[in-house]
């Protein structure tokens, strides 16, 4: 009876702790609170012209696998560190005088790097995750900021759009993310972990249409079509071009 009571206290202290008791110091700002998926299998007609390319290359700090980002030498950020994470180069993004990073614990942080203040803290998984849902939240496609907003999709079933001052969604839809997306015109081109290419409305997260592709690859735009690996795709209808 004890055990069974310890138990439900603990699974209660981890729900909690995603709203109101966050790990890392800072403004927590959940962002995620309920699934949010709706496939229109509509057309897009205003094409856009060309993606949205995010100009990365002076940007000089770099991010280690135990979450801690780096100044060259000096330590900027120290994360929670996991057992549970992805191999391979994860990258902050500069945007003026801001740093956006995602950690392998399924947040996105803002971070001045100059001062080392930490302005926000964003969850980009679903809370179910904590208590019995994916095992692996890492975050580790680049996050993509464009207007007001920063774009970011981890592993533990969310890409979501988030506000860059404040750190709060503007919606989130339930998909995992794996590799790096697009952003063009008014909509982001995701590659889904369930290898489903999905055309996102950047205005509201609605799919207005998603297709079966071979795999785990980058999307690349130009001209009105996405490439997937070896596969065309039609920009307005997602339908793969022979």
């Amino acid at each position: 009876m004890y055990r069974i009571i310890i138990l439900t206290i603990c699974l209660f202290a981890l729900s909690a702790c995603d709203k109101h008791d966050p790990i890392l110091a800072g403004t927590r700002m959940p962002i995620f609170d309920s699934a949010k998926i709706n496939v229109l299998d509509n057309k897009i007609t205003d094409i856009p012209t060309d993606a949205h390319i995010v100009d990365n290359s002076s940007c000089k700090y770099t991010q280690d696998s135990k979450n801690t980002i780096w100044d060259n030498t000096r330590k900027v950020f120290s994360g929670f560190a996991t057992n549970n994470t992805v191999s391979g180069t994860r990258t902050p993004i500069c945007s003026g005088k801001y740093l956006y990073a995602g950690l392998s614990t399924g947040e996105v942080i803002k971070l001045n790097p100059k001062t080392r203040a930490v302005l926000w803290i964003a969850d980009v998984y679903r809370a179910s995750n904590l208590t019995g849902g994916a095992s692996m939240v890492d975050i580790i496609a680049p996050i993509v900021p464009y207007g007001d907003s920063v774009y970011a999709g981890g592993m533990g079933d969310a890409f979501c759009r988030i506000n860059s001052t404040s750190g709060i969604k503007h919606w989130c839809i339930d998909i995992s993310v794996g590799v790096p997306f697009f952003l063009a015109g008014n909509y982001a081109f995701v590659v889904s972990m369930d290898n489903n290419l999905n055309a996102i409305s950047i205005k509201n997260g609605d799919i207005l249409w998603r297709t079966a592709v071979s795999g785990q690859n980058e999307p690349v735009y130009s001209n009105g079509i996405i490439t997937v690996g070896d596969e065309k795709i039609n920009v307005s209808d997602g339908q793969k071009i022979k």
